[in-house]
């Protein structure tokens, strides 16, 4: 069983050292626990995106927010790179990456509505339209999860990241990059709507994944590691949609 969300990987669900894992009901992992938490880490999300959002004023304003941008960047990698490998550490580290990486995003969104005015609305809409679309059609098995589509996801997934590390590379290095991937053009245009499409087929690997891990028992704690999956997931296809509509807007 594999998901394209880096955060989810084969293994999750299973007991270090033990295989499978075998808890009591009172002690493992539920649906219901896990939308709550993932409710709970895309409120404080929105508590620091506001922070940051408040603090843009205009392009004068940008300075002054590029410590909580790169801050929260930089340091809501870090976090999810340790919840990773210390899933048992999620309730912990799960708040503290939405904190920080809400302070990331609340920063991006107010530079992206500031020149385009609806677009953060728009945006939001979208994500969570796409989550709800998507989690209905998981649930109605509109959607067939087979280990050859999960294994294209993750390929694709894969790809975009790396092409993504590549392209920033090359900007740190004095060139000039892919510019499609920034470019309001048909090919960039159509790149974002490659990139949005994969985001959100993530998260019906993560809901397969998660399911997977309900029915298999996994501890409690686990919970809060596929609601800060989930997290991951949805801020990554968020940026991607607002990436798009502000191409879109760029060509009116």
């Amino acid at each position: 069983m594999r998901s394209g969300n880096p955060a989810l990987n084969q293994n999750t669900f299973l007991d270090v050292g033990t295989g499978h894992v075998s808890v009591g009901s009172a002690e493992a992992m539920s649906i219901e626990g896990t939308v709550n938490k993932t409710a709970f880490l895309l409120v404080l999300t929105l508590i620091s995106a506001m922070y940051t959002w408040r603090l843009y004023t205009g392009p004068e304003s940008i300075p002054a927010l590029m410590p909580y941008v790169w801050g929260g960047a930089i340091g809501g990698l870090v976090l999810a790179l340790v919840t990773a490998f210390k899933k048992q550490w999620a309730m912990y580290t799960g708040p503290m990456y939405a904190l920080l990486e809400g302070l990331f995003v609340g920063a991006v969104s107010a530079v992206f509505e500031a020149r385009f005015p609806g677009i953060v609305m728009q945006a939001v809409g979208l994500t969570f339209g796409v989550l709800a679309a998507l989690l209905i059609a998981y649930r109605s098995r509109l959607i067939p999860v087979t280990e050859n589509f999960k294994l294209g996801v993750v390929a694709a997934t894969g790809g975009i990241m790396l092409l993504y590390l590549v392209n920033i590379g090359a900007r740190l290095l004095g060139f000039e990059g892919m510019g499609f991937i920034h470019d309001s053009g048909m090919l960039g245009i159509g790149f974002s709507v490659f990139v949005v499409i994969v985001a959100a087929l993530n998260l019906v690997l993560d809901f397969d994944f998660i399911e997977s891990g309900v029915e298999q028992g996994a501890p409690k704690y686990m919970e809060w590691y596929g609601a800060f999956a989930l997290v991951v997931t949805l801020i990554w296809l968020y940026l991607e949609i607002l990436r798009l509509l502000s191409k879109l807007q760029s060509r009116d």
